[in-house]
């Protein structure tokens, strides 16, 4: 801190000692305005980074702020000062544990010198002059715990020159020029002096000379061994600081595995019955989240704590780990599934349990955060269940660190600015639109960068506000917007199906301007979309500009960048781009970020989330991640969307299989939510089992159109026989699955998912000869009919008049190049949730066609389906409740 030339020439002797023996050493200089706080600062961040071996604060600290010496000095991780000056060093060296400690440099240099003696230290007398913290205290305990007998003595004994006399070993370390008299020493002794002083010498050019705090030309000639002043103690300081270092290092290496973490894992207490899923988690007391930061090589200014038990990770860390090589990544999705659902999320935090805390294997969660609307309504929350959890679940459920709430204000700000412009480009003339737009400030006006874009778009070369003709105002400050073209709606976070349909513009403010509008859920809106696709704030702030909200009434396409709104909904997603880090129940780590719809978007986490722990896990590792809905959905969209834009291939894909599932494909009865399972479900009836495997094959088809081995998990329910899981897993081995593993990671934690975590293991290192299912150069009713033949079984589609309109208009308007995203039903195949099994033969019908210009694709509409779901008769809130006293979170989620 500060720029004093005695500490820029110590340290100077230190770089120039770490160059010569080749230890990689540089100088942080932080300026003498730096605050306490910033020292702090700096050193957790060095005590964080593992490229780090060692650190040390020169002292005196340069600063005009008030600096406290001895918390800058112990807030040095003990691991890393070199220079041996926290607390716990001391206390560790003043008990004698000196194979796990490092000894202030001066000491250990003073030592050294001892040793070089070739006198034995043991049964020896020493006296040390001085008690400071740096050198007296410190050379007095290494000295005592070398066997010597050790005597302090300082500026206030009364009989210094007597205790001198007794000492077969002397080091003075007082700060007082020449204190100690040559006459003092005993014949024979060896002499340390420690000290730098100067003096006045007329015959120096300065005018002064440097002298230590023994009288060096009398005591040399009744010392054995003495130290000068200079070019005794101060450069075996430096030597020491060197060694110290290397011995950090040899430290850090016999701990350090090449790729390993070194984390702890959470031990389960299993019980039978299974208890709920809320008992289960608050049973669980998870690890502070900076620790699992810390485990998982995460630095601290990488991390931004939430409290105890989640965090966000600055996108900095995958820039510092952009040189690392990725780690095996597996994506989990599902057969056809009921309404109840077949497990995907249970399995994916099953497999990282197994992988982790059972396999020792460094592996990465990578789940979508769940949309507080089904989380009150019918599905509850999507933590997984029984001892296969995202923990706290409470927390994941609820808000996490606000994400879907700043999804829902950007994008309500956007729909608002859509209307808001409409009223006032009918109710102004252009040049009173042309003032308030681009005002004059103190007499200047000045387009803003947003506004200097638009007037590039629409081909106007002009900066100056006032060279604009007539003719260019309007095309500047008139956007046209059709409104029965608006395709942004408002959203919110809760299911509310009376506002699927409303009337806005009502008040007699708006003059009579009122049109139908609705409300989606906000994880429909494209924002998440673009949150979940976006590779930095760089690409999400290109993405957010380019989203369509309506189009003029030339036809042309209205961007949020043309409403002058981009850099705001960036501003309001700044954060959110972050994803958050928690844990499961076995301390295993997830990101949880991003959680787009898997019918009208791709039903898939961040992107970003899934780079930066594929670098984190490294070459051997896995990062597991989850697709929504079926295979037919969730997984196509994985590879045709979300791995097209990545740039990521996956090793693996694991199909959760149900024998209840395959029973309801194969004939059963319908599967109600909320209604007791018909018998067909609770006994064995392997006839209807075999005949339902034609999803599960059809679905292991679809996966090995990619060039994805398959690996199929049976997660095995209390009903279901042996006879019933064996038939499966021999089924899905016959229909080219790499292998069929059952799993009761529900009821068993990690250790009930080991079998499928050592298969999808093997699996990984076969070649994967990953590949796209359609070229999106090839036109829009192409791609459709691909993605309907070969994914779902269908002969072929048919477009109504709407979605042909829409096709004729997006590739006018340049989105023909854009992958599909098709919406359709998740229980069935087909567009018919009512057909079961695998059909054939059936027309797909596309209703209509959409764009999410942003996010980056079309999304046909196959059938009907709403984006805002209602409340049942009987919600799950009925099941929530809070603790008054403690706080908990009581019931079901």
């Amino acid at each position: 801190v500060g720029n004093r030339d005695d500490s820029n020439l110590y340290i100077n002797m230190k770089l120039k000692a770490a160059a010569e023996i080749g230890i990689s050493a540089n100088h942080i200089k932080l300026p003498s305005t730096a605050t306490e706080a910033d020292v702090l600062k700096c050193i957790a961040s060095l005590n964080g980074d593992p490229a780090v071996h060692g650190f040390i604060v020169q002292l005196p600290l340069d600063s005009d702020k008030p600096i406290n010496t001895e918390k800058i000095t112990n807030a040095v991780a003990p691991e890393k000062d070199v220079d041996g000056l926290s607390s716990i060093n001391a206390g560790k060296l003043s008990r004698g544990d000196l194979g796990d400690c490092f000894i202030p440099c001066t000491p250990k240099g003073c030592m050294e010198l001892i040793r070089q003696t070739g006198i034995q230290v043991a049964g020896k007398r020493a006296v040390v002059v001085g008690r400071s913290k740096i050198v007296g205290a410190p050379m007095h305990d290494l000295l005592l715990w070398n066997h010597a007998t050790v005597t302090t003595c300082h500026s206030k004994t009364s009989t210094l020159a007597e205790e001198v006399g007794k000492a077969d070993i002397l080091v003075v370390a007082a700060g007082k020029a020449e204190m100690v008299k040559g006459e003092w020493i005993k014949p024979g002794a060896i002499v340390i002096d420690c000290g730098i002083n100067h003096v006045p010498d007329s015959t120096k050019a300065s005018g002064k000379r440097v002298v230590g705090d023994v009288a060096y030309n009398t005591a040399k000639e009744k010392a054995s061994y003495i130290t000068p002043v200079p070019g005794g103690v101060g450069p075996m300081t430096v030597a020491m600081l060197m060694q110290s270092t290397v011995e950090s290092a040899q430290r850090f290496l016999e701990k350090f595995q090449p790729g390993k973490w070194n984390i702890q894992y959470t031990q389960l207490t299993l019980k039978m019955p299974v208890p709920s899923d809320i008992e289960i988690s608050q049973s669980c007391i998870p690890k502070p989240i900076d620790q699992v930061a810390r485990e998982v090589g995460l630095l601290p200014d990488e991390v931004e704590l939430y409290g105890q038990t989640k965090a966000k990770v600055h996108l900095s860390a995958l820039k510092r780990l952009k040189n690392q090589p990725d780690g095996k990544y597996v994506v989990v999705t599902g057969i056809t599934p009921t309404p109840l659902g077949e497990g995907k999320s249970t399995t994916t935090v099953g497999l990282v349990q197994a992988l982790g805390a059972h396999l020792l294997q460094n592996v990465f969660a990578c789940v979508r955060q769940p949309s507080q609307g089904p989380t009150f309504g019918i599905k509850g929350g999507a933590a997984g269940g029984g001892y296969c959890q995202v923990t706290p679940m409470e927390e994941f459920n609820l808000h996490l660190t606000g994400d879907i709430h700043a999804v829902t204000a950007a994008n309500n700000l956007l729909a608002a600015a859509v209307d808001a412009r409409i009223f006032h480009e009918l109710t102004q003339t252009d040049q009173a639109l042309y003032n308030r737009l681009v005002p004059s400030v103190g007499g200047v006006r000045k387009f803003s960068d947003i506004q200097l874009r638009r007037l590039q778009k629409l081909g106007i070369n002009k900066t100056d506000p006032t060279a604009l003709t007539k003719e260019e105002v309007n095309l500047f400050v008139r956007l046209d917007i059709d409104p029965g073209t608006i395709t942004w709606q408002r959203v919110l976070d809760t299911n509310d199906r009376f506002l699927r349909k409303i009337t806005i513009g009502q008040s007699p403010t708006e003059k009579g301007f009122s049109r139908t509008a609705q409300f989606d859920i906000t994880v429909s809106s494209e924002i998440m979309a673009v949150l979940a696709l976006s590779d930095g704030l760089d690409d999400m702030k290109k993405r957010l500009g380019r989203m369509v909200v309506a189009s003029s009434k030339r036809g042309e396409p209205v961007t949020a960048d043309d409403l002058g709104v981009t850099g705001a909904l960036a501003v309001m997603m700044k954060d959110a781009i972050k994803p958050n880090l928690m844990q499961t129940l076995e301390g295993t780590p997830v990101f949880v970020h991003a959680g787009p719809f898997a019918n009208i978007a791709h039903g898939n986490s961040s992107v970003l989330a899934d780079k930066i722990a594929l670098k984190l896990v490294g070459k051997e590792g896995f990062v597991v991640t989850e697709a929504g809905f079926g295979a037919d959905i969730g997984m196509e969209k994985f590879f045709n969307i979300k791995c097209r834009y990545s740039g990521l291939r996956p090793h693996v894909v694991v199909l959760v299989a149900t024998v209840r599932a395959l029973k309801m494909h194969g004939g059963g009865p319908a599967v109600t939510a909320g209604v007791p399972l018909p018998k067909e479900y609770m006994e064995e009836n392997l006839q209807l089992l075999a005949k339902g495997c034609s999803n599960l094959n059809k679905q292991i088809q679809n996966a090995q159109k990619f060039g994805v081995p398959v690996v199929v998990a049976v997660n095995a329910f209390k009903t279901d026989t042996k006879a019933e899981l064996a038939l499966v897993v021999q089924m899905a081995k016959e229909a080219g699955a790499f292998d069929a593993v059952e799993c009761t990671h529900w009821a068993e934690g990690g250790k009930g998912a080991v079998a499928l975590a050592r298969a999808v293991q093997r699996a990984s290192q076969t070649p994967s000869n990953f590949r796209f299912l359609y070229n999106v150069e090839l036109p829009v009713v192409d791609k459709i009919r691909l993605i309907a033949q070969q994914i779902y079984g269908a002969s072929d589609i048919e477009l109504l008049p709407e979605a042909q309109e829409k096709v004729t208009l997006y590739t006018k308007q340049g989105f023909g190049n854009l992958p599909i995203c098709m919406a359709k039903t998740h229980l069935s195949l087909s567009h018919d949730p009512e057909q079961k099994g695998a059909p054939t033969g059936f027309i797909l019908p596309i209703r209509d066609i959409r764009a999410s210009v942003g996010a980056g694709f079309l999304y046909p509409l196959v059938g009907t389906m709403s984006t805002m779901p209602g409340l049942p008769t009987r919600p799950s809130f009925y099941d929530i409740d809070l603790d008054p006293v403690s706080g908990e979170v009581n019931g079901l989620f």
